[in-house]
């Protein structure tokens, strides 16, 4: 298989050949785990870990490969591969790393599309698709809604379904699937095209492991049975891979995400809820909070009914996030820096005695 085959492109190959790095081979990371990855390359898929420079000059787990991203290597035997440099990334979808102060944990690079996966039984949720769309637009990649478990309901509780998303998250395409009868699948895979980089982004048990089973035609991730208190399967994907499928397509599956928390998403909140800030440009005062201000002129809409009322109580929410988290990343930076300076005084201290 071709580095086209998966996603390799004119614009890496010119970085590849502007900074000297022909001696090396060009993967993708398809999987990682604890730091050990799973590179494909034209020669086949390679355990790789990275070198103690590119250790030794990341700043943080952002410089770290991930998956979707390409680097390049040197191949020893199929056990045994060093990554030497990870080449520039066309977009990052990340999010807020779990338990862990003001750090980005990335989800996957190098996308183009992002699959938000949705079972309309009762994992059903609009505000957490604003949320998922949010991460989208900051980060460059067009968000697909896919809607699965379609044969557990009414075709008249579908449409109204996709009216409620079309109405609050505007003109975002929108596929219903069955799992079961297959019902959806056709259009789905029409925009699978060849070379283009797909992630799907959802909850435990939304039937993300299934769509890649039937994507691909085959069984590339086990599935357990439905859970009798939840109602739900149980989602056994523990790590991102990347897989091509039959169509040309590349598709990267991710563990279920139980908290999605924005970061850096400035963009993305406009993008995804528009309306609120068209009608932020008309308040009374620039700093203005859209909570209790005079002269607010989203207050206004949000009274005359021009705005939902549950999309403003998101957006509210997810700024407050997007505050939090910046405020974390400023003392943990202002933390590494008092840490700087006294290590150097501590040297300098040393070289006096």
């Amino acid at each position: 298989m071709k580095p086209e085959d998966f996603g390799y492109n004119e614009k890496l190959e010119k970085f590849r050949l502007d900074n000297n790095l022909k001696g090396f081979e060009i993967g993708r990371v398809v999987s990682e785990h604890k730091e050990r990855y799973i590179v494909k390359t034209e020669k086949g898929e390679f355990e790789a870990e990275i070198t103690g420079n590119l250790r030794f000059a990341a700043k943080s787990r952002e410089d770290f490969p991930a998956v979707g991203d390409w680097v390049a290597l040197t191949i020893y035997d199929a056990d045994f591969s060093v990554i030497h440099k990870i080449l520039p990334r066309s977009s990052v979808i990340s999010r807020q790393a779990v338990g862990q102060f003001g750090e980005i944990q990335i989800i996957a690079t190098n996308i183009d599309d992002a699959l938000l996966v949705q079972a309309v039984d009762r994992d059903f949720n609009i505000n957490r698709l604003q949320r998922y769309l949010t991460i989208c637009y900051a980060s460059k990649v067009n968000p697909v809604v896919v809607l699965t478990k379609t044969d557990l309901i009414s075709q008249e509780a579908i449409t109204e379904i996709t009216g409620r998303i079309s109405q609050r998250l505007g003109n975002i395409p929108v596929y219903p699937v069955s799992n079961e009868t297959r019902d959806g699948y056709e259009a789905l895979k029409m925009i699978l095209e060849k070379g283009k980089t797909f992630c799907m982004l959802g909850s435990s048990g939304v039937g993300k492991s299934t769509l890649l089973n039937n994507l691909s035609g085959k069984t590339l991730m086990r599935t357990d049975s439905i859970s009798q208190s939840t109602g739900k399967g149980r989602h056994v994907t523990s790590h991102r891979e990347l897989i091509v499928l039959e169509s040309g397509g590349i598709l990267i599956d991710n563990p279920g995400m139980k908290e999605v928390g924005i970061v850096d998403a400035a963009d993305g909140l406009e993008s995804t809820f528009d309306k609120i800030f068209s009608f932020a440009q008309h308040c009374k005062f620039k700093d203005c909070t859209h909570t209790k201000e005079t002269g607010c002129a989203v207050l206004k809409a949000l009274e005359n009914g021009e705005i939902d009322k549950s999309s403003y109580e998101n957006y509210l929410k997810m700024e407050r996030e997007k505050s939090h988290f910046e405020s974390s990343v400023a003392e943990r930076r202002k933390k590494d820096k008092d840490f700087g300076k006294m290590l150097k005084n501590y040297k300098k201290d040393i070289k006096k005695k």
